[in-house]
């Protein structure tokens, strides 16, 4: 019976793992969408440089700094257990690379390819699995202080801090050192739209981002014995909620109503295992619809330039996720208590310096060396033909 339990576990975290992997083909395809034709194949090549990237850094830096553990001894021994530390690394490397593909939604458009390869081994390598470490795995008795002094944890049972909101400020830094795509704000004010390029791949990219969201908050009570229902439901109200508050306050937009179940989905992770369907149902709900209302302040009113709102939907649910689990998860509220709303609080606004600060000095010290932006004939042509040499749709020659 041991035995079957460890192969399931194994199983079931590889499940969780791969529906995780399959999430990075919607963050492709969301941004795909999302931004101009001239643009589309950068989108694509990005995300699938940046996870290679990524496995890459977490494997050999970032998951020995979260966790302590490295994988230099012979296969025989990472074997045992039917290969379950692997698999773990695995699921949780899903985790890491969501950093980058998150950050390049907001960075899109105008962004040198091989410096934020860079930004992405960094980042990766040292930052994210920094908070990660604090938060997942007791590292530097951050925990146990707040344990001590308010009572419990911060909880964040599936990221809606340490991903998100992690990824989200990162994308923030990134995004004002970058700078709004030229022609998108004129010296008088005006703004110039840059509508969806294409409303199918963005829905495709959500969806598949909505359906992979079940492994990526069920999967991560990471043994089988552990599994919940709750999680399930719970992430299925805050996605409705975030839905349908989305779908209203945007006025029918295509492109808030398949982000709403997102802004849904990533505040729910944190308190996920711990609060009410209904209370998840009023999270999700907050969530979209401070997504429409902080997308169109940034980008109208502020005029930062997150192409495709990054900061708006994970920096900023996120956090809401992270307060929210010491909110609905309270007993008073039909959760399942063990939460202390000022140690979600203080754990949150860790997260998010640790992600600002680190990812401005990231991207400033790259920017500072080797540049960051494409030049202005580059950004005009499009990072297609600038960076790939090919666009998404190219034309065969007439003589074929």
């Amino acid at each position: 019976m041991e035995n079957l339990k460890v192969g399931s576990d194994a199983l079931f975290i590889l499940l969780g793992a791969i529906m995780v992997l399959a999430m990075h083909a919607g963050f492709a395809f969301l941004e795909l969408g999302t931004v101009r034709k001239k643009n589309q194949v950068n989108a694509l090549v990005k995300i699938l440089s940046d996870f290679a990237i990524s496995t890459l850094a977490y494997f050999f830096i970032g998951y020995s700094i979260a966790y302590g553990v490295n994988f230099f001894v012979g296969a025989d021994v990472l074997a045992q257990k039917n290969g379950y530390e692997l698999v773990k690394f695995f699921f949780l490397l899903t985790f890491a690379a969501a950093i980058p593909a998150i950050v390049s939604g907001g960075i899109a458009e105008r962004a040198k390819f091989n410096p934020q390869m860079a930004a992405t081994f960094i980042l990766v390598g040292f930052v994210y699995p920094f908070f990660e470490g604090i938060a997942w795995n007791h590292r530097f008795g951050f925990q146990d202080w707040l344990h001590a002094s308010f009572g419990a944890e911060f909880h964040d049972f599936a990221g809606s801090v340490v991903v998100h909101a992690v990824g989200g400020w990162i994308g923030l830094a990134a995004v004002l050192l970058l700078g709004a795509r030229r022609g998108r704000y004129g010296k008088e004010g005006q703004i110039s739209g840059h509508p969806p390029s294409n409303i199918p791949f963005l829905a495709l990219g959500a969806w598949i981002l909505t359906v992979g969201w079940f492994g990526f908050n069920v999967m991560s009570a990471q043994t089988i014995d552990n599994i919940s229902g709750l999680v399930a439901v719970n992430s299925l109200m805050a996605m409705v909620g975030g839905t349908l508050v989305a779908l209203w306050m945007g006025k029918n937009d295509p492109g808030f109503v398949h982000n709403g179940p997102l802004a849904g989905l990533v505040a729910i992770c944190a308190g996920s295992d711990l609060m009410h369907p209904l209370g998840a149902l009023v999270v999700g709900g907050v969530a979209g619809g401070l997504f429409v209302f902080m997308f169109t302040l940034t980008q109208n009113r502020w005029k930062i330039d997150d192409v495709l709102g990054v900061w708006p939907l994970h920096g900023l649910c996120g956090a809401w996720g992270g307060i929210a689990a010491g909110i609905f998860g309270i007993k008073a509220l039909g959760g399942a208590g063990g939460v202390s709303f000022m140690s979600q609080l203080i754990g949150t606004l860790l997260g998010v310096g640790i992600a600002f600060g680190g990812g401005f000095l990231v991207y400033g010290a790259i920017k500072a060396m080797v540049g960051i932006r494409l030049d202005a004939e580059e950004e005009f042509n499009g990072a297609d033909l600038s960076i790939h040499n090919i666009t998404a749709t190219p034309e065969r020659e007439s003589g074929w």
